[in-house]
């Protein structure tokens, strides 16, 4: 069960106002009675009823049965007596709150039954009395009916949403730590051998220098070199892991392709909306990867790139009128379609690879940012 500070119900469609008519209404009621003995009893069943609603959300799954008990009792008290049925409004909405489903389907299904009979026994004994608020008898009782399925579907609703957000944030501490260790894998690639060379061959310098200076200094310009070589290579990687937006990257794609003396058309706008830059990044990365492939393999003459975006998903598609792809996995191993496939599977993408009068790629990635702000069934 969860906490629940407050007799007025909250996010149930109805205005607050309405539920404080609802609480103060049973007075109205009562005091109709000629009787004092009916008037203090029936005080004392409401406040009996709202301690009961208070408990009943502060208890454990079997003590607030209990407690929902009393309330049906006291519930179906004020209506026999008084002709009060707006109780089962706050009991429908209670009802709504109860995770398990066995227990919410017997309540229920007693809570229904008891009002409906109660309703139907005080309109056929006093029809007097109950025939002027007949209209909002029905409402109540369109209430009891609606109601808990309504606080029911919402609170698991709440509930899927609240797991989606974890899973978001999950999945963005993962794709820190993928990028860390990326960043760490590239480093030791990148720097590893080359900072090997330099201390084997400032090693063997030194050994050199005394023996055969001239050895020495080719040594030491071999170092010299090489670490040029690794400073160039760094600043390339860091330029790399610097985000890309897919409209400039497009721009880049257009130069590479019409360099290639190929022709190049885009369908689409390639201005993302509601996507991350992270996911942006690897859709860049893609597509450079994707162009980079028709210019060094594809022998072909013309290059369409398309870009659609929904609300599910971004979908950008590279086709060619070339040579098309060999499906041997050493050949996608050797184009760069497998870093491009375990890029996009980092960010639950996939990529399609169809040969057919040249080679189209299928670029999907869902929409994840945009599907966590859509709004729930009322």
């Amino acid at each position: 069960m969860q906490n629940w500070f407050h007799i007025i119900p909250k996010n149930t469609g109805l205005s607050t106002y309405v539920w404080i008519i609802f609480c103060l209404l049973p007075f109205f009621f009562i005091f109709r009675s000629s009787s004092v003995i009916e008037i203090l009893f029936g005080i004392v069943m409401i406040a009996l009823f709202f301690v009961a609603y208070l408990r009943s959300f502060n208890s454990e799954s079997g003590f607030a049965y209990v407690w929902v008990s009393i309330e049906i009792a006291i519930s179906l008290i004020m209506t026999l007596l008084f002709g009060y049925v707006y109780f089962s409004l706050f009991l429908a909405f209670f009802i709504g709150n109860i995770q398990h489903k066995g227990g919410f389907l017997s309540l229920y299904i007693v809570h229904l039954t008891t009002t409906l009979a109660a309703a139907t026994t005080v309109y056929i004994a006093q029809n007097e009395s109950l025939f002027p608020q007949l209209p909002f008898i029905i409402i109540t009782i369109i209430g009891v009916i609606l109601l808990p399925f309504t606080i029911r579907y919402r609170n698991q609703q709440q509930k899927l949403e609240g797991q989606l957000e974890h899973a978001n944030e999950r999945i963005s501490q993962l794709m820190v730590i993928e990028e860390r260790e990326r960043i760490a894998r590239d480093l030791h690639d990148t720097l590893g051998q080359k900072l090997s060379l330099i201390g084997l061959k400032s090693d063997l310098a030194g050994k050199l220098i005394h023996v055969k200076p001239d050895n020495a200094v080719k040594e030491i310009q071999d170092i010299n070199q090489t670490a040029r070589t690794a400073l160039k290579e760094v600043r390339e990687m860091v330029s790399n892991m610097r985000g890309s937006k897919l409209d400039d990257e497009i721009f880049r794609v257009q130069q590479i392709i019409e360099a290639a003396e190929m022709t190049f058309t885009l369908e689409g706008n390639p201005e993302l909306s509601h996507t991350p830059l992270l996911v942006e990044n690897v859709l860049s990365m893609s597509l450079k990867e994707a162009a980079t492939n028709i210019v060094k393999h594809s022998e072909a003459k013309n290059c369409h790139v398309t870009i659609q975006q929904s609300s599910e998903e971004v979908m950008i598609e590279v086709r060619d009128d070339g040579v098309g792809i060999s499906d041997k996995i050493d050949s996608l191993k050797g184009h760069g379609l497998q870093g491009m496939r375990e890029r996009l599977e980092f960010v639950n993408g996939t990529l399609d690879i169809q040969n057919s009068n040249g080679t189209t790629l299928t670029i999907r990635v869902p929409n994840v940012a945009h599907q966590t702000e859509e709004e729930g069934l009322m």
